[in-house]
């Protein structure tokens, strides 16, 4: 394999890294309150 195939492969293989670690932080059990928290805020009255 060449340098330029192997560069491409490390750099997928860190793109999927750094974007499963973007989906494990949002959808983490401890930041649902604050994830949820600006819709709810939207949906009250104003009155």
């Amino acid at each position: 394999m060449s340098f330029a195939g192997l560069a491409y492969v490390l750099f997928t293989v860190l793109l999927a890294i750094i974007s499963g670690g973007i989906i494990a932080y949002y959808y983490n059990p401890k930041r649902k309150q604050k994830i949820e928290e600006p819709k709810h805020r939207m949906l009250d009255d104003d009155n």
